[in-house]
């Protein structure tokens, strides 16, 4: 298992998300951002087929809660690393599984899940070191699917100026940069394609990389 230390952007992170966790929920937030990413990530598992699934980055549990009202997987996991954004998650479903951890150290043996999924979280990881993880734990030939910011939206502009200070601050990488950092950790690119939204499309211009484990 990775000994890589999260990310200092992490830490800053997981403390302010477990203040802001009940506005997270808006339906008017979800809709207008979180939601399409979502909803790509459930067709890909869909027609994957997965059955032992964590969602990484989980927040308060939207996207698991989906994963396992529309799918009915053998497993469903939500991942966080903030105590306040889990407990807003645990209050939503009983039936998935919540786990507080960061992305870099998942609490889960070698190859046993069949999908790691994590939508408009990668940007708060140590990406290399995440990705090891989700390689380590995926079975061979598991799914991978990561939503990412694309660094030239005004979005990702502004964390960069509000973190330029931490030690490690935001970094949102471009899609290549994704597609070559999800190969070195051992997976194969079948698919990058923008996230569409009801937003204009240069607000928050995210992708989709969606892989599989060799």
């Amino acid at each position: 298992m990775t000994t890589s230390p999260t990310r200092g952007l992490n830490r800053f992170i997981t403390d302010s998300f477990g203040l802001i966790a009940r506005g997270y929920d808006s339906p008017l937030l979800q809709h207008a951002i979180y939601r399409a990413p979502q909803d790509q990530v459930i067709a890909e598992l869909r027609a994957a087929e997965s059955r032992r699934i964590a969602d990484i980055g989980c927040g308060t549990g939207i996207l698991t809660t989906r994963i396992e009202r529309e799918l009915t997987p053998d497993r469903v996991f939500g991942i966080d690393a903030s105590p306040g954004m889990l407990a807003q998650a645990r209050a939503r479903s009983t039936r998935a599984t919540w786990l507080q951890a960061p992305a870099e150290r998942l609490p889960f043996g070698d190859e046993t899940l069949d999908a790691v999924v994590t939508t408009s979280a990668f940007h708060f990881f140590d990406q290399p070191a995440a990705l090891t993880e989700f390689a380590r734990v995926l079975a061979p030939g598991g799914l991978l699917a990561v939503s990412t910011m694309n660094p030239t939206g005004p979005l990702a502009r502004g964390f960069r100026r509000i973190t330029r200070d931490i030690r490690s601050p935001y970094h949102a990488p471009s899609p290549t940069e994704v597609r070559n950092m999800v190969r070195e950790a051992g997976f194969e690119v079948h698919e990058q394609r923008p996230i569409i939204r009801p937003l204009p499309r240069w607000l928050i211009p995210d992708v989709i990389t969606v892989g599989h484990k060799h």
